[in-house]
């Protein structure tokens, strides 16, 4: 297991990290026991679905070993709704994947009413261990199971290599960035900001709601560009607290080739509720690419490499040492805006064709919102995940960021 990935598994056990990966279909299947085995015969068929984790020597990396698919989880609700399917969906984030059982699960909803653009349906949800794949590698996961034929290809197995040579090279590139920022070749990363409400503990129940826009209603030079602008504008309308400095995590793919189930970093970037929308976008559409060309420059390759050699007890031991209680003086975000695209809408369940597809980022101690944006032909979902502690007029938030939308 590559270094990256080993953390997100260690740290699952004190940060709930599982993906929840939404697809709605419009109707059931005409056979819907058979569509539920031609997913697992899908399932059987791709040798990233049939992993789990062998995590039996303290002094090395977890391995993946091979392990048996489950099958899907048929759940029948009492109250058969969209938004009572939504709420079915925050329980299941209670009971997270032991990744040395099961890296994934697969969580059928037959006869949901309601759906967004297809009335009755069926709803599928995908749950993924985060050290199996991130965001953009768990779509295709989720893809190659409701029949996209684009395999989901290995991640290579790279050596780790010598820690002190890796060190001395990444502290090298790390000057030569720090002088591309003093002479205005690189941007500098933006700064901590204080808290919002929005990053209280996230105790107390918690809220998924999906809201959906076709592509030609999101006014924006990109899908994220437009969301993050209305997010400035719904928080800066619902929080009783200054907002000017609010700003938000955004997950971006890295550049150069996977070399680990993880293959993103988090960037911070302003929501500038102060100014005009339009203003806004164009200052998010830089910083978002100011914070590209700091990942392609040598020093983040360089940076990741020495991290892929860390010995696996000294890195078990830095995680063990996390203290999940310890609250921040200052951020790098007041909310998560996580956005993938999930390709053209090609996707069946049996029958059935696929009409939208949702995700919701995880919470964290600090952090009790966030936000999913989740494309799949030109259907866009904007999705929220709050905790009551730190939005405790879900809906309310949700008008004010369809109004910005």
């Amino acid at each position: 297991m590559a270094a990256v990935d080993a953390q997100f598994y260690w740290m699952a056990a004190k940060i709930p990290s599982d993906q929840f990966l939404l697809y709605a279909f419009a109707g059931e299947p005409a056979h819907f026991d058979a569509a539920a085995d031609a997913v697992s015969d899908r399932a059987r068929a791709c040798p990233a679905l049939t992993m789990r984790v062998d995590d039996g020597n303290p002094l090395t990396y977890p391995r993946w070993v091979s392990g048996t698919p489950p099958p899907p989880v048929i759940h029948r609700l009492d109250r058969a709704d969209w938004t009572g399917c939504l709420d079915a969906v925050a329980a299941l984030g209670e009971r997270q994947l032991d990744a040395r059982v099961m890296p994934w699960r697969l969580h059928l909803f037959p006869g949901v009413t309601d759906i967004p653009g297809a009335g009755t349906g069926t709803v599928a949800v995908l749950q993924v261990a985060h050290a199996l794949a991130d965001g953009g590698r768990a779509s295709a996961l989720a893809a190659w199971l409701f029949g996209r034929p684009d395999p989901v290809p290995d991640v290579p197995v790279v050596p780790r290599g010598f820690l002190p040579r890796r060190a001395v090279a990444a502290a090298r590139a790390h000057r030569r960035l720090d002088d591309d920022i003093a002479a205005g070749v690189i941007a500098a990363k933006s700064g901590s900001r204080p808290l919002l409400s929005t990053n209280a503990q996230p105790d107390g129940p918690r809220t998924l709601r999906t809201v959906v826009r076709r592509r030609a209603q999101l006014t924006g030079p990109t899908v994220t560009i437009a969301v993050l602008t209305a997010v400035g504008t719904a928080l800066a309308a619902h929080l009783d607290e200054p907002t000017d400095t609010a700003g938000a995590e955004v997950p971006m793919a890295k550049p150069g080739p996977r070399l680990a189930h993880n293959h993103f970093h988090n960037v911070s970037v302003g929501l500038y509720p102060r100014l005009d929308p339009a203003q806004r976008a164009e200052r998010i559409a830089d910083e978002l690419t100011a914070a590209r060309r700091r990942a392609e420059h040598p020093a983040t390759a360089a940076a990741d490499r020495a991290f892929a050699a860390v010995p696996a007890p000294l890195l078990r031991w830095g995680v063990g040492r996390f203290d999940a209680a310890t609250r921040p003086d200052q951020v790098s975000g007041n909310t998560v805006v996580s956005s993938v695209h999930r390709g053209p809408a090609d996707l069946r369940f049996g029958d059935t064709p696929v009409v939208l597809t949702a995700g919701y980022p995880a919470l964290s101690p600090a952090m009790g919102l966030t936000h999913g944006v989740h494309g799949i032909g030109d259907t866009v979902a904007i999705s929220v995940h709050a905790a009551h502690a730190a939005l405790d007029d879900v809906d309310a938030y949700l008008r004010h960021l369809e109004a910005a939308l």
